[in-house]
């Protein structure tokens, strides 16, 4: 089956000022939230593995399933999972299906830790996020985003 793709251009310059635009807006509301992360239990980079496995069927990943949604490199990841299950936050098992592929699975303290951590940085976000933008904007930007993340697969 053919899929007839439609490719928007645009000028150049205009597309270059978005990016930027959508570059520093991202820099400094991560900065912010990472100056307002609400414990020291976990880092923020750990938290977004908690938050990416709680979100998974089953709480339960393949590490190459993982990766393309954290902003960390294949050795980082490995040992970030590695001192996560070293604490019972992640538990790691070779895929019965592949065994070279290896399954991360939020264990239940995980989780818990998880929950507790995004209930106060649900807040930091919707005081950034949400002080910034009203509920429409809130809407379209969420929709902007998406578009461009399913554009850039």
């Amino acid at each position: 089956m053919r899929v007839n793709r439609v490719v928007l251009v645009v000028d150049t310059s205009v597309a270059v000022d978005a990016w930027e635009a959508l570059f520093r807006a991202q820099v400094s509301v991560l900065r912010q939230l990472s100056t307002e992360f609400p414990t020291t239990e976990i880092s923020f980079t750990e938290y977004d593995v908690l938050f990416n496995l709680s979100r998974a069927p089953e709480r339960s990943l393949r590490i190459r399933d993982l990766i393309p949604h954290l902003l960390l490199s294949q050795p980082s990841v490995s040992r970030l999972l590695e001192r996560l299950a070293t604490r019972g936050l992640v538990t790691k098992q070779t895929d019965p299906t592949d065994a070279r592929g290896t399954i991360v699975t939020l264990t239940d303290e995980g989780h818990t830790l998880f929950r507790r951590v995004a209930v106060a940085h649900a807040d930091s976000i919707s005081r950034r996020v949400g002080g910034s933008l009203d509920a429409d904007e809130l809407a379209q930007l969420t929709a902007l985003c998406r578009k461009l993340r399913d554009g850039a697969s």
